[in-house]
C-alpha cells in the first residue's frame, strides 16, 4: 500500500479572535447563528458556544445582547422564554419543525 502523507490542517489567517469578530458584526447588524457562521468561517456549533460566552462577557462593558426570539412558521408561536442560543427543534404547540431562527444584536 502506497499512502501519501496527509497535509496538516492550516486554519484561515485571522487578525482578530473569533469572539471579537462576532462582537463587531453584532454591534453593526442583526444576524442569525447561520449568518455569523458564514461571516466568521466557523461552524454553527462553535458560534453558539462563543455567543454563550459573549452574552456573559459583554456585561462588563455595559452592553447587552438583544435576541429576536425564534418563531414557528406554522402556528406563529414565539419562543420568548428560551434561554439557549441554538435554534429549537420543534414547536411545543403544533409540533411543527419549520422554525425561523432567532436573531442577535449587541447594544
Amino acid at each position: 500500500m502506497n499512502q501519501k502523507p496527509k497535509k496538516p490542517f492550516i486554519p484561515p489567517e485571522r487578525h482578530e479572535t473569533a469572539r471579537k469578530e462576532i462582537v463587531s458584526f453584532l454591534k453593526e447588524q442583526t444576524l442569525t447563528v447561520k449568518e455569523i457562521s458564514g461571516y466568521v468561517r466557523i461552524s454553527e456549533k462553535e458560534v453558539s458556544a462563543h455567543l454563550e460566552h459573549i452574552k456573559k462577557s459583554i456585561l462588563r462593558d455595559n452592553l447587552k445582547m438583544v435576541v429576536d426570539p425564534a418563531t414557528c412558521k406554522k402556528c406563529s408561536f414565539i419562543f420568548k422564554k428560551r434561554e439557549r442560543i441554538s435554534k429549537p427543534g420543534k414547536c411545543p404547540l403544533c409540533k411543527g419543525e419549520s422554525i425561523k431562527e432567532p436573531y442577535y444584536l449587541i447594544r
